[in-house]
């Protein structure tokens, strides 16, 4: 136990770095929404939805509905339909774990447990729950150290808020320069410029969202000739 404790720590380390900062910049936002201490704990230890949450924040402070609000979520954070389908084997026989292994599997947790094995000596099954544990940790310290700070440092916090945007841009950057077909990336660019006109800044997501997921599922086909071709 001692060392699968000990290797859920190292594995979990580039993934506190993360969430350390991001999380603070949660904290720090929600403080200054008027959302408080308790408000980001809660946030951060029961929804434990990384971009979402930044998200949350503006739908809330701008009084968007729940119908709109719960459709938001479902379509940011959709792709955690596909993890949670690739894990089931990986999680079958977890035990009264599974609720809160299901509950914690972030987009960085599964990237660190979606092979299903561990090291030589480790249980997989304590693996991933200490590994869970440690990232939800990291979360919800960041964010408490961020609500604290937004509420005792009086700085000025403007373009905190931009933390988020500079992780997608960062991912985006980082998925273009590693694959070849490019389609998908251009497909979301231009279906998310062209809502932004129709429909404005404060309604064009959902209506991006949906118009992206037609798109790529309509051409799916020729996405695929297309990687093919360049392989």
């Amino acid at each position: 136990m001692k060392k699968t404790l000990k290797t859920a720590f190292i594995k979990s380390l580039p993934v506190m770095a993360g969430y350390l900062v991001l999380g603070f910049g949660f904290g720090i936002i929600s403080e200054n929404s008027g959302y408080g201490f308790l408000w980001v704990l809660a946030m951060s230890a029961f929804i434990y939805a990384g971009s979402m949450q930044y998200v949350a924040v503006s739908l809330l402070s701008s009084g968007a509905s729940l119908i709109a609000t719960a459709l938001t979520t479902l379509m940011v954070n959709a792709r955690h339909l596909f993890y949670g389908i690739s894990m089931i084997s990986h999680y079958r026989k977890s035990g009264k774990a599974k609720p809160y292994l299901i509950f914690a599997l972030t987009d960085e947790t599964y990237s660190l447990v979606c092979t299903g094995k561990a090291d030589e000596g480790v249980d997989f099954k304590a693996f991933s729950f200490f590994l869970s544990l440690f990232n939800h940790l990291y979360w919800v310290t960041g964010s408490v150290l961020g609500a604290v700070a937004g509420n005792l440092i009086p700085w000025d916090f403007r373009g905190v808020d931009f933390a988020m945007t500079a992780l997608f841009i960062t991912v985006f950057v980082e998925q273009w320069k590693n694959t070849k077909s490019h389609i998908p990336a251009v497909i979301g660019v231009i279906m998310s410029v062209l809502c932004l006109v129709l429909f404005g800044k404060d309604n064009f997501l959902i209506p991006s969202m949906i118009a992206i997921s037609i798109s790529l599922s309509l051409g799916k086909k020729l996405i695929e000739r297309k990687e093919d071709a360049e392989k």
